[in-house]
């Protein structure tokens, strides 16, 4: 266990030190070839295991932290836009890291780099698979031995995501602030029209500012919450600083076996409805392989002695099918994926990114050998369309080296 506390700010989890964390929706892609960025389409719900501990089986409720819903095969990357100061995260998926492919280690190591740099990494769509690529985080139930997880362990045992934030020791933390300070008076200085600031430590993204999901950029689709005007549910949207995420809640309230059903799910992002039902087994989910794209995750250069040896805060994010999320929280699921063929027969945008200032890390041997998840579930027959080049837009730093121009 750890003393900091992880809270929910709406979908967003906040780990301390400045950590901000979305699950994202977005288009599966194939598993043959190589692929730009593929869209954000809003927020995956999040919900506190706390406020439905009633309802929860006996390790979730034991592990605590926090639901969201998926579906099979359903796709999703991890947004670190909104992190204000620098951390290194740890990234687990059934607490096998998905940076390095080894086991989940209580530490920090940089042999393998067994975290990524935040801001610096500004999302992470899947496990460190392959030179400048990573292979899309792909929802698949426990038991087949399809998850990263069941292929690098031979068991599968944790499914979910796990998630551990350390910050920077006093000193290296004092250090960079006074550099930002100092580039947001030069900034200041700047003449011209003051534009968004931009650089190394500036929370970036494919998408919309956090909390944002309209306008035409990356995550255009609203994000998933509460529709205005609704109720919000108990750990659902809620104000900045929302409430803190225990680590282990307490047992849950007594049952009646007498007690009548429960009533019909309410819709989306309404309140749920009061226990009336005891708590079963769910059909926990884990994640494996998708297909491959240009994406990559960044080595850290700063030295390790600049990290804190402890960490900040912990949060497990469990994985439920929409049936459970239903019944555990009361709310209707969010709809089925978007169909990937017509989001780019209409012309929408893909992405690529590049960093000219950061270095590729080396794939990680474990995660190299990962089998993409249709081998166990089978050939994905959903339409697909590939994007045009005009489609893909270029993000941050244009690739290769560029050119002088001279009189003529």
């Amino acid at each position: 266990m750890t003393g900091g506390r992880v809270r929910i700010d709406g979908n967003t989890l906040r780990l301390p030190g400045g950590v901000a964390v979305r699950f994202v929706r977005t288009l599966r892609l194939p598993e043959r070839g190589t692929h730009p960025l593929p869209p954000g389409l809003g927020e995956f719900p999040v919900r506190r295991v706390a406020d439905h501990a009633d309802r929860v089986p006996e390790p979730m409720r034991a592990r605590g932290g926090v639901l969201l819903p998926v579906y099979l095969r359903e796709a999703m990357w991890l947004s670190f836009a909104g992190t204000t100061e620098p951390a290194a995260l740890q990234v687990g998926v059934g607490k096998v890291c998905a940076v390095s492919g080894e086991p989940w280690r209580d530490r920090l190591s940089r042999r393998p780099q067994n975290y990524v740099v935040l801001p610096r990494q500004p999302w992470l769509d899947g496990i460190n698979s392959g030179t400048g690529t990573v292979r899309q985080f792909v929802a698949v139930p426990l038991g087949l031995g399809a998850t990263v997880e069941g292929q690098v362990t031979g068991e599968e045992v944790w499914g979910g995501v796990q998630l551990r934030s350390f910050p920077l020791k006093e000193r290296p933390l004092a250090e960079w602030r006074r550099r930002e300070r100092e580039r947001e008076r030069q900034r200041a200085r700047q003449p011209g029209p003051a534009g968004p600031p931009t650089g190394y430590g500036t929370p970036t993204g494919y998408g919309p500012p956090v909390g944002q999901g309209t306008g035409g950029d990356y995550g255009t689709a609203p994000p998933m919450a509460a529709p205005p005007g609704g109720p919000a549910s108990p750990g659902g949207p809620s104000a900045p600083g929302g409430p803190a995420i225990p680590g282990a809640p307490g047992s849950p309230p007594a049952w009646s076996p007498g007690s009548a059903p429960p009533p019909p799910a309410a819709p989306f992002g309404a309140a749920p409805p009061p226990p009336a039902a005891p708590p079963r087994r769910a059909a926990a989910m884990g994640l494996g392989a998708g297909g491959a794209m240009r994406q990559e995750v960044y080595r850290d250069d700063r030295p390790l002695g600049d990290w804190s040896e402890e960490p900040a805060g912990r949060v497990f994010v469990h994985l439920v099918t929409p049936p459970e999320w239903r019944r555990i929280t009361g709310e209707a699921p969010p709809p089925s994926p978007v169909d990937r063929a017509a989001y780019t027969r209409a012309g929408l945008p893909w992405y690529d990114y590049y960093d000219a200032d950061a270095e590729d890390l080396a794939p990680a041997d474990a995660l190299e050998a990962v089998e993409p998840v249709g081998a166990w579930l089978g050939d994905d027959l959903d339409p697909w369309q590939a994007p045009s080049a005009s489609q893909v837009t270029p993000l941050k730093d244009a690739p290769g080296t560029p050119v002088e121009d001279g009189e003529w």
